[in-house]
């Protein structure tokens, strides 16, 4: 889906899709004294320029393990009070890699409420 911006018509869309992290996260009394379910998603696009791999080896493109690797290291620094603070670090982390023009990403909570499938949050940012 590269038509989020036009910006992107020349990228490749790499995901990362409903990584399950178990987190201290919460601004309730509640929930600074345990982990919570989080589900993360995360869009990064880069231009076909720099990811269209001719020798089809793993240095010619963004490796998935930077994600995932990503999202792990901050998850691990400790309790977080927002989803916003937790999709807000880790968007500013995807924008630093060399190759990537734009991220995307959310994070869910689904044990929140009985009655919905989660509450969560989404940023989007692009490279300038």
């Amino acid at each position: 889906m590269n038509l989020l911006h036009p910006d992107l018509a020349d990228c490749r869309r790499l995901f990362l899709r409903n990584y399950v992290v178990n987190i201290n996260i919460g601004v309730h009394d509640f929930e600074k004294r345990g982990e919570q379910r989080v589900i993360i998603n995360v869009d990064l696009y880069v231009p076909l320029a720099q990811s269209t791999p001719t020798t089809d080896e793993l240095h010619e493109v963004v490796d998935y393990d930077f994600i995932r690797r990503t999202v792990a290291e901050r998850v691990q620094q400790g309790h977080i009070q927002l989803q916003e603070t937790l999709a807000d670090d880790l968007l500013k982390a995807m924008l630093t890699h060399p190759r990537v023009r734009a991220a995307r990403v959310s994070t869910e909570k689904p044990d929140v409420y009985p009655d919905c499938d989660a509450v969560g949050v989404e940023v989007f940012g692009i490279q300038r």
